[in-house]
């Protein structure tokens, strides 16, 4: 070291400053804040799942892919489970990472769109709430682009809901300090590319098309500005190179939908299902652009409702997708060794069953907020070993739904930087 860069270093020191910390990656980040990874994917394994068919495997291991255990399933409903092919890990997802099986929903009524908020705001919920209105707190989209040094672009934050449906709000809030201007990208791969989602418009669009309401179409996706009841990305903005990056992915992945490539590119042999392909198009889209925040749901196991057998299979489906998407992390290059993917049901189910009966004679399970049980969840955490402890199960209760927030915040470096009040807390014991 130089005479000057040495004398430069002890002022710093002297002054109390504290000098930059290089992670694997390269990326410089001051020391303070500073981050851990440069990706966090959060999937929210939604729908309401119940600990005793997950984690505690009370018909056998449902999740072989995610989980250790034995894989035997019980015999009166394994022939309603699909198979899948092999598991693209090495070993279940779980020895990569942290499980923790005393999750806790702990506030707010057990909806499905509460637990969404909670999940993504770090707020709890205390009164149903309306899918067409946004949450008048910031999402954790909204909280990542603010408050990172420099601001983030909405290209780097991706929600991906099954449904447009269902959700499509909390790509940001209503808080008048935040809103569109820090939202993320919404995309919803099911409805997107093949279901109408209002009565009044269509968005299957031919992106090989030049007439003048196909090119005005495909504008309001990457402008935001649906004429939908309630809007997808209203307000959001990507700037020209960005929407031109977008388009050009959204083009070939709009070829590949009519040309019949995606109809089954896991090989699966009963095909695969809206969650899979959920998931599949998560996949494209992190491999295009690595954002460093995606948030993708799944919500087939909502079938409990009226079908145990078919909430069973949609957990096993769901199983071998997520696990099929950490390999894909695992496999991209920027992404790979320097991602933190989170794994959590945004509510669990009752343990009173609803007395409707499937094809094997199973009870449906709805999720209603005077059962306790449909406030258990788990959530897994995964990532380099370096940031995340691996093969480590944390059975004792504490951690709650509203702590993801700040972990990926933490994660990401800005938790120190958050001006609203968080009641959750960083999932330490997660961490190396």
């Amino acid at each position: 070291m130089d005479r000057r860069n040495f004398i430069k270093r002890a002022t710093a020191a002297t002054a109390g400053m504290v000098l930059p910390t290089i992670l694997p990656s390269g990326r410089l980040f001051a020391a303070t804040g500073s981050r851990k990874v440069n990706h966090v994917v959060f999937c929210l394994f939604a729908g309401g799942v119940r600990s005793l068919e997950s984690i505690w495997q009370n018909d056998g291991n449902l999740m072989p892919a995610m989980l250790n255990g034995n894989s035997s399933i019980s015999s009166d409903i394994s022939g309603s489970i699909d198979a899948m092919p092999s598991s693209p890990l090495s070993s279940p997802l779980q020895t990569q990472g942290t499980l923790f099986t005393s999750f806790k929903y702990d506030q707010g009524p057990t909806g499905h769109f509460n637990g969404h908020v909670a999940a993504l705001t770090g707020q709890h919920t205390t009164n149903a709430l309306s899918l067409r209105n946004r949450f008048p707190l910031p999402t954790i989209f909204e909280l990542y682009r603010k408050h990172n040094s420099p601001q983030m672009a909405a290209k780097n934050a991706w929600w991906i809901s099954k449904s447009n449906v269902l959700y499509p709000s909390l790509n940001y809030s209503a808080h008048p300090n935040y809103g569109a201007s820090f939202g993320a990208n919404h995309i919803a791969p099911n409805s997107f590319f093949k279901y109408a989602i209002s009565n009044s418009l269509q968005h299957d669009i031919d992106f090989t098309a030049t007439k003048a309401e196909d090119v005005e179409n495909l504008k309001a996706y990457l402008n935001s500005n649906f004429n939908s009841t309630v809007t997808l990305n209203d307000g959001i903005r990507n700037s020209p190179a960005h929407r031109d990056e977008i388009t050009a992915w959204m083009k070939t992945v709009q070829q590949q939908v009519t040309g019949g490539l995606t109809g089954n590119p896991w090989g699966i042999t009963s095909g695969m299902n809206s969650d899979q392909k959920n998931l599949y198009f998560a996949e494209e889209l992190i491999k295009e652009f690595k954002p460093e925040l995606t948030v993708v749901n799944l919500t087939g196991v909502d079938t409990a409702h009226s079908n145990f057998s078919g909430y069973c299979n949609a957990l096993h489906r769901a199983d071998y997708g997520v696990s099929h998407l950490w390999d894909t992390i695992q496999n991209t290059p920027g992404m790979a060794n320097d991602t933190v993917m989170i794994v959590m049901p945004e509510i669990g189910r009752n343990l009173v069953d609803n007395n409707i009966l499937d094809a094997n004679g199973r009870p449906a399970l709805d999720h209603t907020s005077g059962d306790p049980m449909c406030r258990d969840i788990f959530c897994l955490v995964a990532g380099p070993s370096q940031v995340i402890a691996q093969n480590k199960v944390v059975n004792s209760p504490g951690g709650r739904s509203v702590d993801v927030v700040p972990t990926i915040a933490n994660l990401l470096g800005f938790d120190l930087d958050i001006p609203i009040a968080l009641p959750g807390s960083v999932l330490q014991e997660a961490f190396q």
